[in-house]
């Protein structure tokens, strides 16, 4: 396009002339009324004025141009009311014949092109190398590359090559498996009781004895548990209630003291375990005088009962604490008396040990009076150490001297007169007669046991009371359990000796009291 009198204008300097300086503005006419003619009418005059460069303008993406043909801007007349001059062209709508409209035919489409002949395709270009992304927070590290691992390189490898045939005949070349060590056995779980059923009652305290409040001395645990170690041996002592007296809220019938008289290679050590007589009012508490009266009488000759036990004087140490034991017993007596109760029933089978504390004696003595036992286990088989006891028709008490008792031998025809009076330190005087006894005298209640014994190492000494003495007679699966825990000759902590001590039988609901010696 270009302007009448101007040189055609190029499609380069369009936008310069457009804003160029020298350029006829195409603001707003000066006409009264500005209107989309009038803005129109500018904009083709200044987009190109001469009658040889047509104007086209293409809208959008249509495929139709208009060609507006400026040779006819002065013919014709405007029929609209105040739009401007009449020499102002006819817009493109207005008179079909006043601005001839041409429009361009759609290209036609190009024809397909004939296809290339076949050429080899290149080999693919390795892509160069990513860079590396950053690892986020919550993305777990990459696992690290190790060259030795040949699952972890990716280059390919070939295939191995067949093995050769290998010849049945020949040896095996390769070396022998080794063998899978077996597997180790599960340790066995731990029973509560022996037999074919539970017993009777709950293994557990249900109820507790009833108290007095001007009296609360006299109660007594439930389970009492100690232990100590000494010279060549270890101690482990338990005394627990029966199921049948925690069932019923009675208190525990056996009583257990354990004590050290003296120090270094000289001490002696005390366990005494008693049992009150069964359906008798204060039975626990007969055993506990028993055990404290028979303590304080050894703690007075510890002494001298140490040296006898070092020294092995068996006839000494026998005589000596069955006087010990009569003494304690006389004072039970005494105590029924008190009470105004018969001394059968406040009474009780009393049974100790005493252990020196000086590591080269392993004499080990049992003494007392009552029910219960003495067991050994050695070698992995228990033996039953309790003393015998004669049949009645065999004891024969002897009274006290100078109340009937009748010497024999030589020294009795020297302390005799000839009509059978007995003479004191033969002075030829007659001694007077003792008091005169209507009704006869009791017997015994129990015969004196004594045992005196060596222990070898490895050896298992195990005192008990009647409650447990029994089922180790009665069941002998109980005792196969007992002597498989402490097989391997190591002392039990506390917590399982009192576990092993309460080992339950059917039938068998009674106190238990037991006193483990393990020998190093």
């Amino acid at each position: 396009m270009s302007q009448q009198g101007d040189r055609p204008a190029t499609t380069d300097d369009w936008w310069g002339r457009l804003y160029d300086e020298s350029a006829r503005d195409t603001g707003p006419a000066g006409t009264p009324d500005d209107t989309i003619d009038d803005r129109f009418d500018s904009a083709a005059d200044t987009l190109g004025g001469g009658d040889d460069v047509p104007s086209t303008r293409t809208y959008g993406h249509a495929v139709d141009a208009i060609a507006v043909d400026d040779d006819e801007d002065d013919a014709g007349d405007d029929e609209d009311e105040g739009v401007g001059p009449a020499s102002r062209p006819p817009a493109w709508w207005e008179s079909p014949g006043g601005h001839p409209v041409t429009r361009t035919p759609a290209p036609a489409p190009e024809p397909a092109p004939a296809p290339e002949p076949s050429v080899p395709t290149p080999a693919p270009v390795a892509p160069a190398p990513l860079t590396p992304r950053p690892r986020a927070p919550w993305e777990p590290p990459p696992a690290a590359f190790d060259p030795t691992d040949p699952a972890a390189d990716p280059t390919p490898k070939p295939p191995p090559p067949p093995a050769a045939p290998r010849d049945p005949r020949a040896p095996d070349p390769r070396p022998p498996a080794p063998a899978s060590p077996p597997p180790a056995p599960a340790p066995a779980a731990r029973i509560s009781h022996v037999g074919d059923s539970p017993p009777t009652y709950e293994a557990e305290p249900t109820a507790l004895p009833a108290a007095d409040a001007e009296e609360l001395d006299q109660l007594v645990a439930d389970t009492v548990l100690d232990g100590a170690r000494y010279g060549t041996y270890t101690l482990r002592a338990a005394s627990l209630r029966g199921d049948s007296a925690r069932y019923r809220g009675e208190p525990r019938r056996d009583a257990l003291l354990t004590a050290r008289f003296g120090a270094g290679p000289g001490a002696l050590v005390l366990v005494a375990v008693a049992t009150g007589a069964r359906a008798t009012e204060g039975a626990h508490l007969s055993a506990a005088d028993a055990c404290r009266w028979i303590g304080g009488a050894v703690g007075r000759s510890h002494s001298r009962l140490a040296e006898d036990i070092r020294a092995g004087r068996r006839g000494d140490l026998k005589s000596g604490l069955h006087r010990l034991t009569d003494r304690s017993y006389g004072k039970l007596r005494a105590r029924a008396a008190e009470l105004g109760r018969d001394p059968e029933e406040y009474t009780a089978s009393l049974r100790c040990l005493l252990l020196s504390a000086d590591p080269d004696c392993r004499t080990r003595v049992f003494f007392g009076v009552g029910g219960g036992g003495l067991f050994r286990l050695r070698d992995g088989a228990w033996q039953d150490l309790e003393p015998l006891v004669p049949e009645p028709s065999e004891i024969r008490g002897a009274p006290v001297v100078g109340y009937g008792s009748v010497p024999t031998g030589a020294r009795a025809a020297t302390e005799q007169t000839p009509d059978g009076d007995r003479l004191t330190m033969d002075l030829e005087i007659t001694k007077a007669p003792g008091p005169l006894v209507e009704e006869p005298v009791p017997p015994p209640p129990e015969p004196f046991r004594f045992r005196a014994s060596v222990a070898r190492p490895g050896d298992t000494l195990l005192l008990t009371s009647v409650g447990l003495a029994e089922p180790l007679r009665g069941v002998p699966a109980l005792g196969d359990e007992l002597a498989a825990r402490w097989a391997d000759g190591e002392p039990p902590g506390l917590a399982t000796y009192l576990a092993d001590v309460a080992l339950r039988a059917k039938g068998y609901a009674d106190d238990r009291t037991a006193v483990g010696v393990w020998e190093a």
